[in-house]
């Protein structure tokens, strides 16, 4: 019977318990399309990794959800480094093949950092209202310029006025299907800044509910984008709160440079270990 070594780690987490939760198989050599699509539905969490050899990187890694494969994904980003680090002795600086690039990834200790590649944007088809409408809010509820924003995964990046705001979002899952939908998934990133801290909430559909991520790195990044797009003096340093509103608080750090260079950190803290057998 065949079996293959996972692990279970916590990205952005500040404790075991908290951060976002990912599965890494540790090798999946002889595992076909279908079959890693039913591991990760198997575990069930926002997405499962899959460790590869690579020709052109330490690991190439395959990210797959319950329901589909990403080309880039954050959390899965450096939660398989912090594995791929010790599978591989490679050391505290990595890189990932993955179908959006190869990623460079750093660790000082369990502290690890992606670079994200350059951003690309577009303006949203949606109003002002229509977008307020899709987030239960009040178009004075929105901040300035939302928009479609690229760092290897496209997501609708919308700043609203407050905090408060951002806690009283409320989306429905047919008005992201109309308004927050990139012609492949359908997804919304909500934020508020303060100073240098920044609360943000990640929403999208799924089976007709409104699903809410706990800690989305490719979304932060995207938000470098969008600082990077609207012109926001660099080079920035930002903490990012996210996942409190769904009980698995993540913290995340976001460095965006003089010279546009995006970097997105965060704890990642292993919590299990096992084997599957089928």
């Amino acid at each position: 019977m065949p079996r293959h070594a996972f692990r279970i780690v916590n990205v952005f987490a500040e404790s075991p318990l908290a951060g976002n939760p990912l599965a890494v198989v540790e090798d999946g050599r002889g595992l076909d399309d279908a079959t890693m699509q039913a591991i990760a539905l198997q575990f069930n969490l926002s997405e499962t990794t899959f460790v590869l050899p690579s020709s052109s990187a330490t690991r190439r890694v395959r990210i797959w959800t319950p329901t589909f494969e990403m080309p880039f994904a954050g959390h899965p980003t450096l939660g398989t480094a912090h594995v791929v680090r010790e599978l591989a002795g490679a050391g505290d600086s990595l890189t990932l093949e993955m179908k959006a690039g190869v990623i460079p990834v750093a660790a000082r200790g369990d502290v690890w950092t992606f670079d994200a590649p350059a951003p690309k944007h577009r303006e949203p088809r949606a109003t002002r209202e229509e977008l307020a409408a899709m987030l239960g809010l009040d178009a004075r509820d929105l901040g300035v310029r939302p928009l479609w924003v690229d760092t290897g995964s496209e997501q609708l990046i919308v700043p609203l006025a407050s905090s408060d705001a951002v806690r009283r979002a409320a989306p429905t899952a047919e008005a992201l299907a109309r308004h927050a939908n990139d012609g492949a998934r359908a997804m919304a990133y909500v934020f508020a800044r303060e100073g240098e801290r920044v609360l943000a909430r990640f929403f999208f559909p799924k089976h007709g509910s409104v699903i809410e991520d706990p800690g989305t790195g490719s979304a932060c990044a995207n938000l470098g984008g969008w600082l990077i797009a609207t012109g926001a003096p660099r080079p920035q340093h930002l903490q990012v709160d996210q996942g409190a509103a769904v009980g698995r608080p993540c913290r995340l750090g976001l460095e965006v440079s003089a010279e546009d260079r995006i970097r997105v950190s965060g704890r990642v803290i292993e919590i299990a270990r096992g084997t599957l057998a089928f």
